[in-house]
């Protein structure tokens, strides 16, 4: 992420993500990038896979009833990529027609978007919208991130923030939509990690009006941002707090006030911890978090250098694009790393055992 707004080409992530080729296993690889429709900046991007000819003609007879289409077309792609089966993909910027007492309601807008998503997700036989937010979109398929950002020419988009992934299916199958990143309105997460408590995650966001139509666990990711910080209104810490909450234990030790806080949030959202090894990488409009687990069994790599802030499973892929970076640290588990447009880095300092384990403050 550049915060300053800067944009920069999503070649850099490709070549990120290319380094650690092993991770993966060619069956799923993706990009997510922030700020790439400047012309269309103020609609709402729908990417969207076809598996069929007369699917698409049912999902644009919908969008048409439910939108106003500024404009559609097939997404660009390279054919020759190593890519396998490729379905249809295509981009709709869009307004939805959404009105509150006083003119347009953004948060009626919102839901309205996250309603008609779900709807044609499990509504419409093989159509999935995999990519729903303003000046941003998701490029995911199945085969090595290499190989999906030659597909996407993803080099030819330029975003203030890309995000990257390799996936190494455990689970769930190796599939178009399984492939990460996930995404609803302008949220997307990659994830490193298992979430075993999906099941019951998943019910409690149903409960809200999601429905998990991927196949993969991280889905419930995505969503959870989506309920917790833009529809309940918590800050990127308290979420954090939810997602990776304080062991007992810790609880117990904190301050009156904060234990309080803590104890509130196990209660009321103890559903949406989020149970097993993970590493996450929410982003917004404007921002992006990192958050392990509360013990972090999955790694995560942070560096700065100026207005850049990069996270990632390996510092070698940080090192390869940008030499000089300024300062490398390890995050503590469960703690949030922010990065916010014009507003910087929003990080607590490492601590000793923090920077201990990432080999020394550089």
């Amino acid at each position: 992420m550049d915060t300053s707004g800067r944009r920069f080409s999503g070649s850099l992530a490709a070549t990120a993500i290319a380094n650690m080729h092993d991770r993966g296993n060619g069956l799923g690889g993706g990009f997510a990038g922030y700020g790439i429709y400047p012309d269309f900046a103020d609609n709402y991007c729908l990417h969207i896979m076809f598996l069929s000819k007369e699917t698409r003609t049912e999902v644009e007879d919908y969008l048409r009833r439910n939108f106003r289409i500024h404009h559609g077309e097939e997404i660009p792609t390279r054919r020759d990529a190593r890519v396998t089966n490729p379905p249809i993909i295509w981009r709709y910027f869009v307004d939805p027609v959404v009105h509150g007492e006083n003119g347009a309601d953004p948060a009626s807008e919102q839901d309205y978007i996250v309603d008609r998503v779900m709807e044609i997700n499990t509504g419409i036989s093989n159509a999935f919208v995999f990519s729903s937010g303003k000046d941003m979109g998701v490029f995911k398929g199945v085969g090595f991130p290499e190989d999906v950002a030659e597909y996407f020419r993803i080099q030819d988009y330029s975003g203030y923030i890309w995000t990257a992934h390799g996936r190494f299916p455990t689970n769930t199958s190796g599939w178009w939509g399984g492939a990460h990143p996930f995404s609803v309105l302008d949220w997307t997460v990659v994830h490193n990690g298992e979430i075993s408590s999906y099941g019951i995650n998943r019910r409690y966001l149903e409960m809200h009006g999601y429905v998990c139509t991927m196949h993969t666990d991280t889905e419930v990711v995505a969503y959870a941002a989506d309920l917790l910080m833009r529809r309940h209104g918590l800050s990127v810490e308290l979420a954090a707090k939810v997602m990776a909450p304080p062991l007992w234990e810790v609880i117990d030790r904190m301050p009156p006030g904060e234990r309080e806080i803590a104890l509130a949030l196990r209660q009321v959202y103890g559903s949406l911890l989020l149970n097993g090894p993970f590493t996450v990488i929410v982003c917004r409009s404007g921002e992006m978090i990192g958050l392990t687990d509360r013990i972090r069994l999955r790694p995560l790599a942070v560096a700065t250098a100026g207005d850049m802030l990069f996270l990632s499973s390996e510092e070698a892929a940080i090192r390869l694009v940008w030499p000089d970076v300024e300062k490398t640290w390890i995050p503590v588990g469960g703690q949030p790393i922010v990065g916010r447009l014009k507003g910087g880095v929003a990080a607590p300092p490492p601590s000793a055992i923090a920077t201990a384990l990432a080999g020394g403050e550089r």
